[in-house]
């Protein structure tokens, strides 16, 4: 059986819907944190896979709440790691310190510069020391219809206001959850016990936060005009990488999967609102 752990969330949403006949959880089912639950549900369910989107997320919070960020994003998937089971592990483009000047690979030295980076980190090498079998997938800027999201505030905020500040000195990719899930759905017959690796996957194409935010507006129909600001005029509890573009050729070689551009696939999302 394939378990999704974390499926309320936006990436777990839209696996369920994709994959019908999988077991999914989420914290009130089962506390990834507790290793004896988890060696329990995955043999009271003859779990033999697991797709793991459970994460603490929250940037800023994880600065001051390091407990809980590492519980959740390193002893969890190392619980799920010792299960037994192949695992595909969710990471972030912010194991990265985002002083590239070209989209990183999977070789290139991670250093990240925030918590949040420094727990989810953690978690790959867990993942990869206590599995048979496992892949880590580090993607970037997610969005959909669920959760919240840029994508979801940039929306409520433009119809709210005449104008908005966003910052225009990040540069990534965004990445519609839907594309992802997708590409995990394309991935799993091709995942064979003993494979481990670690991939990129975000949508195609780079822009700032800023030109997301624009592009956000104009699809979404709103006048509300975006104006564009350095990170230094928006202070965060939490360092950003200034660049966190992948490098998806990995990904496509190995598996074969379809990534559209970033506009392109907004334009998906937001027919779905």
């Amino acid at each position: 059986m394939l378990l999704i752990t974390g499926a309320k969330g936006q990436l777990g949403t839209e696996l369920s819907k994709l994959l019908p006949d999988a077991i999914v959880s989420d914290v009130s089912d089962l506390d990834i944190t507790d290793k004896t639950a988890v060696n329990t549900y995955v043999k009271e369910h003859n779990v033999d896979t697991i797709i793991n989107c459970a994460a603490y997320t929250a940037v800023d919070k994880a600065e001051a709440d390091t407990e809980l960020a590492n519980k959740i994003n390193v002893i969890g998937p190392k619980n799920l790691a010792q299960s037994g089971a192949k695992i595909i592990h969710i990471s972030t483009d912010y194991v990265f310190d985002g002083t590239s000047y070209r989209p990183y690979s999977e070789t290139d030295t991670p250093h990240p510069v925030s918590v949040y980076g420094k727990t989810k980190l953690a978690g790959e090498r867990a993942v990869l020391d206590n599995a048979k079998s496992a892949i880590i997938i580090r993607t970037a800027w997610l969005y959909s219809p669920y959760g919240n999201n840029f994508v979801k505030t940039m929306r409520r905020l433009g119809a709210e206001k005449s104008s908005l500040r966003v910052v225009c000195d990040q540069v990534g990719t965004p990445t519609y959850a839907g594309d992802l899930a997708q590409a995990i759905v394309d991935i799993l017959p091709q995942f064979k016990e003993g494979h481990r690796g670690v991939y990129h996957f975000s949508n195609q194409g780079v822009c700032s936060w800023y030109d997301f935010a624009v592009e956000i507006m104009k699809q979404s129909g709103l006048s509300c005009q975006v104006m564009p600001i350095e990170t230094r005029d928006y202070p965060t509890a939490a360092t950003r990488p200034f660049y966190s573009v992948l490098n998806k050729s990995k990904i496509i070689a190995e598996f074969n999967v379809n990534i559209p551009h970033w506009k392109e696939s907004l334009e998906k999302c937001l027919k779905q609102f």
